[in-house]
């Protein structure tokens, strides 16, 4: 006979060991993103804009990069900071649907409609 506790209890476990593994290399990525940014920026002087001008979209964003504009490279490890928190709310509403934890998927499904609002207010202004 399998005891429903234990096997709930490892699968939390599993989810906790795979959320902590997200966010450490969400932040270790992001952190050397930003750092080479950095070391470009430094190394050549300059952001890769003019004046104050800088990217204020994902796209060009990603021009900014093809072009090793530093100022578009820490914007990226920025971005992808940002990033981390959300993929670890994703990653949560996937298994509270998977547990059946209907509660728990309404909260998490809340917080990710509250991120996703606050994202294209972000980009609208």
């Amino acid at each position: 006979m399998v005891d429903n506790k234990s096997t709930t209890d490892e699968e939390m476990h599993r989810v906790e060991a795979i959320v902590s593994t997200l966010l450490r290399i969400g932040v270790l990525l992001s952190a050397a993103i930003i750092l080479i940014g950095l070391l470009l920026l430094m190394f050549t002087g300059t952001s890769g804009y003019p004046g104050t001008t800088y990217p204020t979209t994902l796209t060009a964003v990603f021009d900014g990069i093809a072009q090793f504009k530093p100022y578009a490279i820490v914007m990226f490890g920025l971005f992808c900071l940002i990033l981390t928190p959300v993929l670890r709310v994703l990653v949560s509403f996937v298994t509270f649907l998977k547990e059946k934890d209907y509660l728990y998927v309404a909260i998490t499904a809340i917080v990710l409609i509250i991120l996703t609002i606050s994202f294209l207010i972000g980009t609208t202004g």
